[in-house]
């Protein structure tokens, strides 16, 4: 039978453990890897490089034009939350990168997101070019076929926050609470 100074002994070392691994994971999601800078294209058809994520604070969503329904829900709540900050809300920019670049072309994405608001920049790009963002991000992404012949995407549904460096600040988790979000957004805010 075990001793209870062993028993202590093993939840320490468990607990060490865990501390290590949220460790490594803060630290892998703290910024994108430097080396995997993407080369993009905005819904207008202009260039884009990593570069357009530092300079003001930032919001940045993964997802794809035919998602039917974490997409659609989280471009509206994104809307939501830059209509009820007004003014506070100027500097914030916010960009939807596709994962699903082979059907969503910079006409899809600005079709896609101007429906709802003016403040979200769609980008998209060659597939080498997304799966470096994908990388950079540590994004999950997954083409997952359907009995049709046709597929969908599985993917990170957070929405990523960015301070004006670039940096990872946080996320908001898909369908959280709208004042805990926009609270979240008003601390990023007030970092400048």
């Amino acid at each position: 039978m075990p001793t209870l100074k062993m028993v202590r002994t093993g939840l320490w070392l468990a607990v060490a453990a865990l501390a290590a691994i949220a460790l490594v994971a803060v630290f892998l999601l703290k910024s994108p890897v430097a080396s995997d800078t993407f080369n993009l294209t905005d819904h207008d058809g202009r260039p884009v490089t990593q570069a357009v994520l530092s300079g003001q604070p930032t919001l940045l969503f993964f997802g794809f034009t035919h998602c039917p329904d974490v997409c659609p829900t989280t471009l509206s709540e994104m809307t939501f939350w830059f209509e009820t900050l007004g003014e506070a809300g100027k500097p914030l920019k916010a960009f939807f990168v596709t994962v699903d670049p082979e059907r969503d072309t910079p006409e899809i994405m600005k079709g896609y997101v101007t429906a709802l608001t003016d403040r979200i920049i769609g980008l998209t790009g060659p597939r080498a070019e997304i799966d470096k963002a994908i990388a950079a991000w540590h994004i999950y992404a997954k083409k997952v076929p359907l009995s049709d012949g046709g597929y969908t995407m599985d993917h990170t549904a957070s929405v990523f926050m960015l301070n004006s460096k670039g940096e990872f600040e946080g996320t908001i988790a898909y369908r959280e609470d709208t004042g805990t979000a926009l609270e979240k957004i008003r601390k990023l805010l007030a970092k400048g």
